[in-house]
């Protein structure tokens, strides 16, 4: 067997091609940069709002449940409209996604096909030796076997003399 570690089909390294988390969002809120705006107006909106009706004050409650609903159209505008203008570079990054993924997977079945094949010649290593130790077993046996009877002839040999 050799010393060298044998590559196994387990071994992955998820970062190898794929983005982090944070990277995401970062690449996202530059895409889409007025969605985020949307959400902060929004829940600004909804903070207000129960600060006003902890107060008491019903005209600015309703100024602000009435902000939060444009906020909340605002963000799905900016939701829509950043999905039809950034259609094309989606689908651009769908295609170089899959790529990297079938290139993983070749990866991935490469390492694999390595991994057996030296496996097999481990195999074939292990099935020679056995296979000559068998036959040196066997060659032993034989000539222990032929001694034997050079034996049992010389045997039967002085036996015979001393009949005669």
């Amino acid at each position: 067997m050799s010393n060298r570690p044998l590559p196994s089909s387990f071994d992955d390294n998820a970062d190898f091609y794929e983005e982090n988390r944070l990277a995401k969002l970062g690449r996202r809120l530059k895409e889409e940069p007025l969605i985020p705006l949307g959400c902060a107006v929004t829940c600004w909106a909804l903070f207000k709002a129960t600060r006003s009706i902890r107060a008491g004050d019903k005209e600015t409650t309703n100024k602000m449940f009435r902000m939060r609903i444009y906020g909340q159209g605002f963000t799905l505008c900016a939701m829509l409209a950043g999905s039809y203008y950034y259609q094309q570079e989606r689908d651009e990054r769908k295609k170089l996604e899959a790529g990297f993924a079938e290139r993983k997977a070749r990866e991935k079945q490469q390492a694999w096909i390595k991994e057996l094949e030296i496996r097999d010649q481990e195999d074939k290593e292990f099935r020679d030796k056995a296979k000559k130790l068998s036959e040196r077993r066997q060659a032993q046996q034989a000539e222990g076997a032929s001694i034997a009877e050079q034996a049992k002839k010389a045997a039967q040999e002085a036996g015979s003399i001393d009949k005669s």
